[in-house]
Order: C-alpha cells, then structure tokens, then sequence
C-alpha cells in the first residue's frame, strides 16, 4: 500500500518553484512573514529561492521581503551555498558584491561555496570566485591544518623551513615536532622526549604531562619549553622543561627543569639574553645563557585586556615594539587571542584597540573555540598566525579534540596585527605564497573534498609509505599513553610484536597501547594479526582510546576451550561488555582481520579471515565519552585516538601484527 505525503507546498514555494516573480509579488505583499517559512526538507525559503536559481524572485526577496540574509538551514549554509548549487553567475555575483555574502564562509561541515561550485563544476562562477578570492579553488586550503589531536601550536621559521611543537600529555614520545615547507602540509620529524627515562610519565593520570610547548631558535640551537603538569596528589602541580639541541629533528638535551609554577611557557631571545614567559597574565623572568635555569624572579608584565583565564603569552618584536600575544577566555567556546604592545621589554603594555583580533563569534560554525595563537613571518614578508580550534558533532562534542588552524596577519596602519580581518576562523583560505610542500600529513583542498585518504603502517620497514619517522621503535605518527614496557613494540620478520601489557585498559599502569590520532570524523581502521595463544583473561585487539577512563575495544579472549571475540566500552567506572562471538573453530596461528568503522560517534566493529568479507561484531550508536566533553573526571581535553594493544596480566603475551591501516572517509 502506498503512502502519500500530507505536506502540502506553501504557495509562496510553489510560486518560487514556477519561477513566478508576479504571484511571489502578490503573496509577500499580502502576506509578508510567510518569507520565513521553510520547506518540507527545512530550507528557509529565501535560500529556496536562491537554489530555484531564478535571479529576479531572489532579488525581489533581497530587496522588499522581511528575509534577513543572516538567515542560514540547519547546516548553517547561507543563501550563497544554495545559489553555488543553482549556478547562476548573475546572482552569485550580486550576491558577492551587493550583499556582501561570503564564498568562503563554511556550514557545519566546513562545506563552502566555493567547494560546491567545484563540485558541480560550474565554470563561469568558479572563474568569478577565483577572481574574488585571488586563488583558483585547486589553490586554497583548508582549515583546520592539522586534524585530530593537535593542539597549543607554537612555531618559529628557520630560513624557508618551518617547525612546529604541539602539546602531548601523557602520551609518547612526547611532543612532536613538524616540518613544514608552505605552512600547509606537516610532517613529524622528531620528538622533544624520547628517552622514557627522561619522561617521567608513569604515574601521571590522563590529560596530565606536557602541555602546550612553544618551539624557537637562537644562534643555531632549537629550544623546547612546556609545562610539565603533575597529579594532584602533592603541592606541586605545575613545572616548566627546556630541552634543546642544534638540529630541529633531535635528539634533544635531557629536560632541564625550572620550579616556577604556571602554564603555557614561551621563550623569548633578545640578543644574548633569554627570557621565559607564564600564564597568570604574562609572567617574565630571565634564563641563563643555555636556557636551563631561571636567574631572575618572575613578574607580571601585563594581565590580559579579558582579563579572564589570560595564558599561553609570546613576544613579538616589531618595529620597535614589543607585542604581546595571550590567549584568554577559557579553551571553550570563549577562546580568544589578544595582543598588547609596549615600546619597551618591561614597561607597560597597552592593549589593541581591535582585541580580541581572533575569536570565533558564530556560535553555529563548524570551527569553535579559537585561541592560543603564535605568528609568523614568511620569508617573504607575509604574517600568519597558528592557534589552536576545535570542531563539535552531535550534541556539541568535539571527538576530534583540539587541532591546528592557520589564518593571515594583516597590519593596520597603526602598527596593530589583526587575524583573518577580524571575522573569526577562516574555512578556506588562499594558500600562503610559498612553495608547495608535496609530501606531508595534511590533505589538500580535493582531498578533503570527499576523495578517502589512507595511510598504513609498513611493517617489514618500519616506516610510513606517505613518510614518517620512527622514534624509539614507533612510527612518527604512532604513540603510546606513557612509555612501553621493555622491548614492548619490536619488528621481526616484517612484522610487529606487540608485548601484552601486566595491567588492563583501565589501569594508569597500562602499557604497550599502540594508538595514532583520530584525524578524521569518518573512517575506517583495520588491523591484521595473528592470534596468539591465549591464557583466561588475556586480551589482544584493537581499541578506540582516549584515556584510561574511556575506551572501547575488540579483542579476541579465551573462554574456556573455546577462543572468542567481543567488544567492551569503558566509561568513567563502568563496563559494558557486549555480547560474545564464539569462534567456531581453533583461530591461534591464523590470520584475522578486527576493524572499525566510524561515522561521527557511531562505531561499528567487524572481524573476520584475511581475504574474507567481514563480520559485524558490534555496533555502537554513541561513543560521546571518547570525548572531551564526555564525563566529567579527570582532566579532559585531548581527543580520540586508535590502535592496537594486548593485556597479558601476570603471564606473557606476543602477539604480532602484520599491518594497521587508517582510512579517512569523506563523511
């Protein structure tokens, strides 16, 4: 039997759907808030009229109906997505220019104008965007830059070459370090810690360590600072870490340790003198000549124009000004960078009439929570600024954590930086006039647009296809919360063998959890492994891991003489154990394939033989606590990992993998 739909078109839609200008007229004349009205499918009409692409009906609305052009759908499109969908140059163009809409203005899923026109190839508008935005869409880029956990980026240039440092907390090695030749496209190239006896992670909850390290370079040496944050089990919580060395990639210098409280440290070389910088506002004091020790005491040069949460402080000097740029406002959704100048070092600092010169005022967009922001100058005297954003799903959370985003600094002719022009975090921006980078981890424009982006781990080399490096045994983008047990991760036969931690999941004490960051909403993990002998109560799998308190894993297991698969999900101090697949036949020494594939916070896991068509094991409908917003215990603001681990408890387990791959999937 057939059901009809009972929606019946209001007749302004079916007069906008007839390209009637005349009876659109009529009806708005007579009824003019019916402009507000929305479709079946919950598009306003007024950017119904701009998909119709009839130009005069839209003008006609633009000009003398009651419809705002702030007016946006649920994905926060605007009337300028639903006429790159139409086409139309005359009322793109009109559009552009007469009401002065954004073709690079992002909806919820970061989606532009600009991409829709490219996707539908629509000729003669993308030549007139390209005209408007000085760059043909091939040559633009998006934000963020860097995705998954990526945050409290710091950078400094070096000639034509550019570092930068982002914050890893308990996890290891700690504190990569990127290169990047076009500020665009990064790759790791080292560590700041990679000694684990130089670590000291071993007791450190979840969220603790190293926190938001700042990268700079004086007479031929690279210097690392970062906040070291303990547990609050003593009476000291926070302390500052140098390292450096005289190549970019490391090895680095044992941390030299200075017992000033604060976070957020940054180092500041003037000459032959050095000067480290803190939070509470920002906090100076001077260093010794090799930056390993404190040789002044700390005082406040200037508290914030905010003046709430002020933190991560850096110094610019420029034209004989010194700049100060802080982050304030909280990491939430009142994130923000400020700056405020001084003609001298110490004196005081008078605070940019512009401020906040980056903040993310819509609070529909898909970029949130913007600050923490370092600039940079090219070697051809162009300015940007790296800062920290984060993007939410779902009821507001950001699985994703913190990331990497880049935007242009321009100076007013009053000597103040300001961000992106003061609108907030770009979308799409206009590459930087550099050369471009053609090996690195971030996609390009086309990629991002939906073509799947995968990476695996080469286990007979012990390196990456697309790049990286191994430190410690690990490839560059793998770690491991806290250092591996002895001789926990090791190559043989082309293959790894991954040592069974003495501890679970759950326990700080946890070891050898082999994860990569989570850098795409969509994807797909798989992990082919031999099964191991198993004992009662030993584990081996693949996990989708956030900290020791939230976590979800597939795992072969023994039970009794049958061996079996299952997933668990660890949230807060609660297992839910789903229900068991027991294997039909003997599975140790055979080749098994565990996945994941995820779409936004759904998870569904699989298995099944090598070559063979998968099985589902487990769907998950909502997977909020590998969230920073997920519950609230401990502390949270890290983001979603994915890998690969073994529980042996008190007796030993191997168990070797073959390959891990990571598939990106345009969601």
């Amino acid at each position: 039997m057939r059901i009809l739909s009972t929606f019946t078109l209001h007749p302004l839609q079916q007069a906008i759907k007839e390209h009637d200008l005349d009876e659109v007229v009529r009806i708005l004349v007579e009824d003019p808030p019916c402009i507000d009205k929305k479709t079946e499918e919950g598009i306003p009409l007024c950017l119904y009229a701009a998909k119709a692409g009839n130009f005069p009906i839209v003008k006609y609305i633009v000009e003398y109906s009651r419809a705002s052009m702030n007016t946006v759908d649920d994905d926060n499109r605007t009337i300028l997505h639903y006429a790159a969908m139409a086409g139309s140059l005359e009322m793109n163009r009109y559009l552009v220019e007469k009401v002065g809409m954004d073709i690079t203005a992002g909806d919820r899923n970061l989606v532009t104008p600009y991409q829709i026109a490219w996707e539908h190839q629509h000729t003669e508008l993308l030549a007139y965007y390209q005209e408007r935005t000085g760059a043909a869409y091939e040559k633009m880029y998006h934000n963020p830059i860097r995705t998954g956990m990526f945050p409290d980026p710091s950078i400094v240039r070096v000639g034509e070459d550019y570092y930068m440092v982002n914050s890893t907390f308990i996890f290891f090695p700690c504190i990569p370090v990127s290169h990047s030749k076009d500020l665009i496209h990064w790759e790791i190239i080292g560590h700041a810690i990679t000694n684990p006896e130089w670590a000291h992670l071993d007791e450190l909850e979840g969220g603790r360590g190293y926190w938001a390290p700042d990268i700079s370079y004086n007479n031929g040496r690279y210097y690392i600072t970062a906040t070291y944050r303990l547990n609050d089990t003593g009476t000291v919580y926070r302390k500052q870490i140098v390292v450096s060395s005289d190549k970019p990639e490391g090895p680095y210098s044992e941390p030299a340790v200075i017992d000033e409280d604060g976070i957020d440290p940054s180092i500041f070389h003037e000459g032959d003198r050095h000067y480290m910088l803190l939070n509470r506002g920002a906090r100076i004091f001077e260093l010794s000549s090799d930056c390993t020790r404190q040789i002044s005491e700390a005082s406040l040069l200037f508290y914030g124009d905010q003046k709430r949460a002020p933190e991560g402080p850096h110094l610019l000097k420029k034209d004989g000004y010194y700049y100060l740029f802080l982050a304030e406002g909280g990491t939430g959704p009142g994130h923000r960078i400020t700056v405020a100048r001084s003609r001298e070092l110490m004196g005081n600092y008078e605070p940019c009439p512009y401020n906040p010169i980056m903040r993310q005022m819509d609070e529909k967009a898909g970029i949130q929570r913007c600050g923490h922001g370092k600039p940079v100058c090219t070697q051809n005297g162009e300015w940007y600024m790296v800062y920290l954003c984060g993007r939410r799903v779902g009821d507001g959370y950001s699985i994703l954590g913190r990331e990497t985003a880049l935007d242009p600094i321009t100076w007013t002719a009053d000597g103040w930086p300001i961000v992106n022009g003061l609108k907030g975090p770009s979308v799409l921006q206009k590459m930087p006039d550099l050369p471009v980078q053609e090996k690195g981890g971030t996609e390009s424009v086309q990629e991002r647009s939906g073509v799947n982006v995968r990476s695996s781990v080469d286990m007979q080399n012990g390196t990456f296809p697309d790049g990286g490096t191994f430190a410690n045994g690990l490839p560059g983008e793998f770690m491991t919360p806290r250092p591996p047990e002895k001789d926990a991760i090791r190559f043989e036969n082309g293959n790894l063998i991954l040592k069974g931690s003495t501890h679970p999941l759950a326990s700080v004490m946890a070891r050898n959890i082999l994860v990569r960051r989570q850098s795409d909403f969509c994807f797909r993990a798989e992990a082919e492994l031999t099964v191991p002998e198993l004992k009662e109560g030993q584990e081996a799998g693949i996990t989708c891991y956030y900290d020791e308190n939230t976590w979800v894993c597939c795992y072969f297991q023994r039970d009794k003489d049958k061996y079996a698969l299952q997933v668990k999900e660890h949230i807060g101090t609660e297992d839910i154990c789903h229900p068991k697949e027991i294997l039909p036949e003997e599975p140790v020494g055979k080749q098994y394939v565990l996945g994941v594939e995820t779409e936004y916070l759904h998870r569904r896991f699989y298995y099944g033989k090598v070559e063979e068509e998968g099985k589902t094991l487990a769907e998950l409908s909502n997977v909020y606590y590998l969230c920073d917003e997920g519950i609230s215990m401990g502390k949270r603001f890290t983001g979603a990992m994915v890998g690969i681990y073994g529980y042996g408890g008190e007796e030993s387990l191997s168990i070797e993998f073959k390959e891990f791959h990571y598939q990106g999937l345009s969601g």
